[in-house]
């Protein structure tokens, strides 16, 4: 049991570090933005960064490319490059709020998945931990402000999801016989390339990395935004992501990762100013007490049964060897 302890205690560690630095995306993407950089670009710039930063690592683990090959190009295809790729794509037909409530029902479609797919039980506190969250992701988005159906943005924004719900499904399937780094590296790599097939990175602004832009009226080097989201909103994001699932499960761990939104939506108004509705803090609390439910939902491995004592064996008689 204390085994089972420490593992969910890392595994929520490493679940909410994980959400804490994707959620720092969005503050670090907005002044890149608002200096002209296409979304499609600071995308590329943020997967192309960590293949970059990851390269070594990817080199140093170049037996796993060979031992599982289809693993790490599905991570790079799906996780890294489809969810980035859709999600933009779907946002140029549907509001913002609504294709991030459907891309983050992909832990609600792990959920499914495990249970009638993989035939696995899922406890109540698990599903209503995810519906909770859902709910309060919903507020937290406003969904219900100026929604705008589009068939195609809508199909879009589900492929979102489907890509959210296969990194918590791969990075459970690699277990421990992959490193999480091996795993990020080169799926940083593939989602480089394949994400450069749409972004045109040749067409980029490049003399605007070489500028200074405002966060909290501070000047602060373009480069150094890229960095960051390069290195801690996806190569530190995904690893401790990989290392939460290990710990927990793919729909807890799914559960917990709607702590992005809230970190998002709260750095947003610390460091950008964007102020919080009512809704949107109640959407936050709801949240929060949605991954609560989920990940004390993990069930603690029983106490191995005690042995019981082997009794002595009873002296052997002493020969009479006397001629």
């Amino acid at each position: 049991m204390a085994e089972s302890s420490r593992n969910r205690s890392s595994g929520l560690a490493f679940a909410v570090a994980s959400a804490l630095a994707f959620g720092g995306s969005g503050p670090a993407a907005r002044p890149l933005l608002d200096a002209g950089l296409d979304p499609l670009h600071v995308t590329w710039l943020r997967v192309a960064g960590a293949a970059l930063l990851l390269l070594p690592v990817a080199v140093r683990h170049h037996r796993t490319l060979r031992a599982r090959p289809v693993l790490l190009l599905a991570y790079g295809m799906f996780p890294m490059a489809g969810v980035q790729a859709c999600y933009f794509a779907a946002i140029a037909r549907i509001p913002v709020g609504v294709a991030l409530l459907i891309e983050f029902l992909g832990p609600v479609l792990v959920l499914l998945w495990t249970r009638v797919v993989r035939h696995v039980p899922v406890s109540r506190r698990a599903a209503l931990g995810v519906v909770v969250a859902v709910a309060g992701l919903g507020c937290l988005v406003e969904v219900w402000a100026g929604i705008r159906l589009d068939a195609v943005g809508l199909l879009l924004a589900l492929g979102a999801a489907v890509g959210q719900a296969a990194y918590f499904l791969l990075s459970d399937t690699a277990r421990d016989d992959v490193d999480p780094l091996a795993v990020i590296s080169y799926g940083a790599l593939v989602a480089a390339a394949l994400m450069s097939l749409f972004a045109r990175p040749w067409t980029l602004p490049w003399r605007t990395l070489a500028d200074t832009l405002p966060v909290t009226g501070v000047d602060v080097p373009a480069l150094a935004l890229v960095v960051w989201l390069a290195l801690v909103s996806t190569a530190v994001a995904y690893a401790t992501g990989v290392a939460a699932v290990r710990r927990l499960s793919p729909v807890v761990a799914g559960a917990v990762a709607y702590l992005e939104v809230v970190t998002s939506i709260l750095l947003a108004w610390l460091l950008l100013g964007e102020a919080l509705s009512p809704a949107q803090i109640t959407g936050a609390v709801a949240v929060v007490v949605g991954a609560f439910l989920a990940q004390t939902s993990v069930p603690s491995a029983p106490e191995p049964a005690p042995v019981p004592p082997v009794p002595p064996s009873p002296p052997r008689p002493v020969e009479d060897t006397a001629v």
